[in-house]
């Protein structure tokens, strides 16, 4: 089977949708699948092309039995709402005339967002007769309306173009339950919309205390109890809660918030804990591999954050990290999110209500006075039921081939060539 995936992030971005994309191609092209990757070059979370990308318009790469087409894409620094329309809109028009020229695929994979895609998968689909399967990561339009991003009149084209991909997409996959329950209230029918979930990593159930001890030390962090913010500080992320919370126990020396990662809003909350002159937090880039299993072994507790304002289906990625990790979590989000009903139902940590420092700083002082070993176990657990790779990646693999299988007869019954 020849898959052609379309996605504005992949390697060697580990964050995110990047990260996502990544693994999915590679299980493919390791199953002995013909795959092709049409991305950008590489930018989130830091919202910066590395040096060795920087000045190219197109790109043509492999890793890992992968081909990778790289097109143009304007990356704006600082982020705004217009700007951010601008680089969706770059990519969706320079990858369509790369995809426009690939062999074609039997089935082509279309991660969203940007939700603009869809109109490049529509095209492809009535032009030359290619199935999509249109994968949401995000429900874009609910998510501006929420945030009050966008005017009016661009979320009602959003919600129309969202309309449209649903209706021409032989099949419509998302993260969580709670995803698939939206998806299909907009009028889908639930047969034509199903779970794709994020993979745990199953290297990560094997952290060793080394790892912790050689993390602590490389950083001088000695015995003090660590609380871990990881991956893309963005405006969703809601992260004032957390300095509110360090500083309302900035006289505890034995506490530290660390902050690993970069986004959008991160040089502003940089600035903030300078004010606060927060000496128990701490900044860390994007980490390498090796490094990043350090953090998490020495993390005490791993922390999922979200404005209120953010949708109940939102569903960060970390959080299957950190179940895998076997971290303790406490998740300051809205108490009837995805979020939430994830961390209560495993049992894997605790919920406290978005932007309320003085709960977040109450179950973190909670957490570090039990024994945090059941969480963890309920944890690892959760992850290995729900979101192992042979599972999720063989379920992507066969909902693929039944796509790809049934465009395929329908046209030989139609008398059209493929």
């Amino acid at each position: 089977m020849k898959v052609l995936l379309l996605s504005i992030n992949y390697w060697p971005e580990v964050t995110g949708i990047g990260a996502f994309t990544t693994y999915r191609a590679e299980y493919l092209a390791s199953a002995g699948h013909d795959v092709e990757v049409c991305t950008s070059f590489p930018y989130y979370p830091e919202w910066r092309i590395p040096k060795e990308y920087a000045g190219k318009f197109a790109l043509t790469e492999e890793r890992n039995g992968v081909r990778i087409v790289r097109s143009y894409l304007y990356v704006p620094n600082p982020v705004t709402s217009l700007k951010r329309i601008l680089h969706e809109a770059s990519f969706v028009l320079s990858s369509a005339v790369r995809v426009f020229t690939r062999r074609r695929p039997d089935v082509l994979l279309v991660v969203s967002p940007p939700l603009g895609m869809a109109v490049t998968a529509i095209l492809l689909n009535r032009l030359r007769n290619i199935p999509f399967v249109f994968d949401v990561e995000d429900l874009q339009p609910d998510s501006a309306a929420d945030l009050s991003m966008l005017p009016g009149w661009i979320i009602k084209i959003l919600y129309k173009l969202e309309k449209a991909a649903y209706h021409h997409a032989q099949l419509v996959t998302t993260l969580t339950p709670a995803m698939r329950k939206k998806i299909v209230e907009k009028g889908i029918a639930e047969a034509k919309v199903e779970l794709l979930e994020p993979r745990m990593d199953e290297s990560l159930r094997g952290l060793l205390p080394a790892e912790g001890a050689e993390f602590r030390d490389r950083y001088n962090l000695g015995e003090r109890f660590l609380v871990t913010h990881s991956g893309n500080m963005g405006v969703k992320q809601g992260l004032d809660v957390v300095l509110d919370a360090a500083a309302l126990s900035k006289d505890d020396e034995s506490l530290c918030f660390l902050f690993v990662g970069d986004g959008a809003d991160c040089e502003r909350i940089r600035r903030r804990a300078s004010g606060l002159n927060l000496r128990n937090v701490r900044f860390l880039p994007l980490l390498s591999e090796p490094e990043f299993r350090g953090l998490l072994e020495a993390s005490d507790v791993c922390l999922v954050s979200q404005q209120k304002a953010v949708s109940e289906i939102a569903f960060p990625s970390k959080i299957v990290t950190y179940f895998a990790a076997g971290r303790p979590i406490i998740a300051t989000v809205n108490l009837d999110s995805e979020v939430a009903r994830v961390t209560q139902a495993s049992g894997a940590g605790m919920v406290v209500e978005p932007e309320n420092p003085e709960a977040l700083l109450a179950a973190i002082l909670e957490l570090r006075k039990q024994d945090r070993r059941t969480y963890s176990e309920n944890a690892r657990k959760y992850a290995s039921e729900r979101w192992s790779s042979i599972r999720v990646l063989g379920n992507l693999e066969q909902s693929l081939t039944a796509v790809a299988g049934s465009a395929t007869s329908s046209m030989m019954k139609e008398g059209v060539r493929p």
